[in-house]
């Protein structure tokens, strides 16, 4: 079954980024949005981990849980998706790189 997904990718290769509207529309910058099957999906997730070097890439996809989505991230990053209790939150990287005390 198809789902909608939605995909950031900041600072990555042009070539990632024409193989992500082959399959994907690139509403704004850098903002890539579709629906598309798990596998494809999942396929097209590998490409961006794979490719994000010093960039940086997030997908949202719907999910089974309480919040109804769940997000991957890839690269380097300032904010890192953690759970607490079921729920997705994100917590903020200092400069140092070490993880923000979320309480």
């Amino acid at each position: 079954m198809s789902s909608m997904i939605a995909i950031t990718a900041t600072a990555v290769p042009d070539h990632l980024r024409g193989a992500l509207t082959r399959w994907l529309l690139e509403v704004t910058p850098e903002l890539y949005v579709g629906t598309v099957s798990a596998k494809v999906r999942d396929e097209l997730w590998s490409a961006v981990a794979a490719c994000t070097n010093d960039g940086i890439a997030v997908l949202a996809h719907p999910a089974d849980n309480e919040q109804g989505f769940t997000l991957r991230t890839a690269g380097t990053r300032r904010r890192e998706p953690i759970d607490f209790d079921g729920l997705t939150l994100i917590a903020f990287r200092r400069d140092s790189q070490e993880m923000a005390n979320p309480l």
